[in-house]
């Protein structure tokens, strides 16, 4: 059985290089399909994996309630406001404390745009008034000095902690620690450098729908100071400039970062962070994120993303497949007398069946493995020049293997059927 086996092999094998033009561009196919599978999902599994860790940034635990301007009232239209207030205040961060026994920890934040001057370098920043729990909530990475104390918010210190945008902005030959930058009209001590949040982390903690600074807070560089020192340095009124005119605003606070004890909690914790603002907040001012459900909405798109790229994938393969089958029919025609001459000497239909079938499998499995080859490298070009996240896993690459092996197997038995069902007696006449 072993011998018949090596046997039919050796003459798929010497079949195929007595025709390797033919042989290599019926290959090409199914190299191309492979690969396309591997890069594909590569693809795929980079921006699945990319966007999963910039979501898991905000924390799985956390709840993020984001003051929005409020719909325009019908009424009031025409009328001129001298003052408009909404948004979230200190009394929600103290009733989301007192009331609400699945709360860990509460992060109140005030945000400002602003602009931050050194010496001759002047760059366009976020102003994040915060208290020192904020680094652990967000998982900021410091590298070098200190994050804003307890006691530099009880005692409002004119101290800031830097990102690396602002950093490479500002100080890019010096040492930052200990340098005063200019912010709104006074000065700041810096005293330590985190890595920048990564920029899904950042727009989605800016205001969501209807917040003109979502874009612009997504994209620039932060500096962090003590919350006590921005509510007295920065106040809580702020001019915006519209098509009407300026327009005072007053926002106590941008958003509060409320953190369950548990993931399971965290649901439940929502909702009764729902249920207060709903009785204190009419005019629907607010925005809650929950970090958790985004995560499964990415995974859920992911899913239908990969579905989708190894559909277009499998077109590919699937043609490559029509094609070995074309070239095996035309193979099995031009080889019918040598067909006759096999049965003639007593070689069974079984036997034909295993020969084309072998070299239908050779053809297939070669170009599987050169699909994965070629499969493999493209992402790491796509990493290299796009700057994109790749990823290939071993399931990318055995299901690729996998579905060549199976297309070589489906499409290489009619063609090895009809050889072995042809009377030899007609094929020894064939010329």
């Amino acid at each position: 059985m072993i011998f018949r086996f090596k046997r039919t092999l050796k003459l798929g094998v010497k079949s195929l290089w007595m025709h390797r033009l033919r042989s290599t561009l019926t290959m090409l196919g199914i190299i191309f399909g492979v690969s396309s599978v591997v890069s594909m999902l590569a693809i795929g599994e980079g921006a699945s994996q990319d966007a999963q860790e910039k979501i898991s940034q905000l924390g799985s635990r956390n709840i993020i309630i984001k003051t929005v301007p409020p719909p325009e009232d019908k009424s009031s239209i025409g009328q001129q406001q001298t003052l408009k207030e909404y948004g979230l205040t200190y009394d929600d961060a103290e009733r989301f404390r007192g009331a609400i026994p699945n709360v860990r920890v509460l992060v109140p934040n005030r945000r400002i745009s602003d602009q931050a001057l050194y010496r001759n370098s002047r760059v366009s920043t976020e102003v994040i008034g915060t208290v020192p729990w904020y680094r652990e909530i967000l998982s900021l990475s410091l590298k070098y000095g200190r994050f804003i104390t307890t006691t530099d918010t009880h005692y409002k210190q004119a101290v800031c902690v830097i990102d690396d945008k602002v950093r490479n902005e500002l100080f890019l030959f010096d040492d930052p620690l200990g340098q005063n930058i200019k912010v709104g009209g006074d000065y700041y001590s810096v005293v330590g450098v985190v890595s920048a949040q990564k920029d899904i982390a950042a727009s989605e903690l800016q205001g969501g729908k209807n917040n003109p600074e979502k874009e612009r807070g997504a994209n620039t560089g932060k500096i962090y100071i003590p919350l006590t020192t921005a509510r007295t340095r920065f106040g809580e009124t702020s001019i915006q400039m519209g098509a009407g005119g300026a327009t005072l605003e007053r926002v106590e606070l941008q958003e509060i970062i409320v953190q369950s004890r548990t993931i399971d909690q965290v649901l439940s914790t929502r909702r009764s962070v729902q249920s207060i603002l709903s009785r204190f907040h009419k005019k629907n001012d607010y925005e809650i994120i929950v970090p958790l459900e985004l995560m499964q909405r990415a995974k859920d798109v992911q899913r239908i993303f990969t579905i989708v790229l190894g559909s277009i994938a499998a077109i590919s393969l699937l043609v490559g497949g029509i094609g070995i089958m074309n070239i095996m029919m035309a193979t099995v025609s031009e080889r019918t007398r040598e067909i006759g001459i096999r049965r003639a000497l007593g070689a069974r239909q079984r036997d034909i069946v295993m020969q084309f079938l072998s070299e239908t499998l050779i053809l297939t499995l070669c170009g599987g493995i050169l699909g994965m080859a070629v499969g493999s490298l493209i992402p790491i070009l796509v990493t290299y020049f796009g700057q994109m996240r790749t990823v290939i896993t071993p399931g990318s690459l055995v299901l690729a293997f996998g579905i060549s092996a199976a297309v070589g197997l489906a499409f290489g038995i009619y063609p090895a059927y009809r050889a072995a069902h042809m009377d030899p007696i007609e094929s020894l006449r064939h010329e």
